[in-house]
């Protein structure tokens, strides 16, 4: 009988003091591609872009986290958009520049897209994830690629993601449980019966799995932190090239209003065509044999009310 109320009691001891050092680890967002594991969510709001450029190459600080110091875990990510002559050629240099820094390809898509003019413009789109503490150097290069550095990068925007805190908190958690783990192992051992068996086997089952969900969270923040991902939207030179007429090229609010003008110059040429050679035969075609039908329903009538206006007359005629 003893050992059947000792046995829960120490379950629900160990229960408690896995969960207790960490309130709540953060819960599972969106995996990252090519990772291999599912990100816990980000901190509430990121820091300013003065504040995030200031810790770059910074991610093992020190840090004071409730008392104790611990190495500071940054998140850097980059964002930006160049306008390139040839940007399946940027897509490869990119490509070679990530393996030269020991970094990896996440995703690259080179597309085309079509113009109202009909034409076919090529652009492209990759992220990529480099050395934390390469970051500004990748940027740069990337930024190599482009013939005006401040006309052609148009997007260059990095942000900085403090996770130390949760970082700890995981890590506290993950010492816990796995003393829980320990624990229930010891007392599995010495289990003899079936029904003690069963129970303690369930709930070791149960840590266990909770423990691999941790590391795997744990090993998101060490990739994350380690390897800085930057993304890259890479557009041609022809998607972006200025109005030119004969020689002068408008710029701001002058160039929309001409391009606006060109569009709508545009529509009324394309309406003109419709109507002359697509709507007007059709009507043709609709309203003539029409025309012809009411128009002889009309004198049909005509001729039997003047029949009958005369039949008439002629019945109301005095006899001579």
């Amino acid at each position: 009988m003893f050992r059947k109320v000792l046995i829960p009691l120490i379950l629900t001891a160990l229960l408690l003091a896995a969960c207790s050092p960490a309130a709540s680890a953060p819960a599972a967002d969106m995996a990252e591609p090519g990772m291999g594991f599912a990100p816990p969510s980000a901190p509430a709001a990121a820091p300013e872009m003065e504040e995030a450029r200031s810790y770059e190459g910074e991610s093992t600080n020190s840090v004071n986290v409730e008392g104790a110091a611990v190495e500071r875990i940054v998140i850097m990510n980059a964002n930006m958009a160049i306008v390139v002559e040839n940007p399946s050629q940027a897509v490869d240099e990119i490509a070679k520049m990530t393996q030269e820094m020991g970094g990896f390809i996440v995703n690259s898509n080179l597309y085309q897209y079509t113009t109202d003019d009909g034409e076919k413009i090529p652009a492209a789109s990759m992220t990529v994830r480099v050395p934390a503490e390469r970051l500004t150097e990748a940027r740069d290069r990337i930024k190599a690629l482009v013939a005006d550095g401040n006309l052609d990068v148009t997007t260059d925007n990095v942000s900085g993601q403090d996770v130390t805190r949760e970082y700890t908190d995981l890590n506290s958690r993950l010492k816990n449980l796995e003393m829980a783990q320990a624990r229930l192992q010891n007392i599995l051992d010495e289990a003899v019966k079936t029904e003690d068996v069963l129970a303690v086997h369930q709930e070791l089952t149960r840590i266990s799995e909770e423990v691999e969900v941790v590391k795997g969270q744990i090993k998101f923040y060490d990739e994350s932190s380690r390897l800085s991902a930057i993304t890259v939207d890479i557009k041609s030179r022809a998607s972006v090239a200025p109005l030119t007429i004969g020689g002068w090229q408008p710029v701001g609010v002058a160039r929309d209003a001409m391009q606006a003008l060109i569009n709508f110059g545009k529509f009324l040429g394309n309406a003109l065509i419709w109507i002359v050679i697509f709507c007007l035969p059709s009507s043709l075609v609709t309203i003539v044999p029409l025309f012809f039908i009411i128009r002889g329903i009309v004198r049909y009538v005509r001729r039997r009310k003047a029949a009958k206006t005369a039949a008439v007359t002629e019945v109301n005629a005095p006899q001579s």
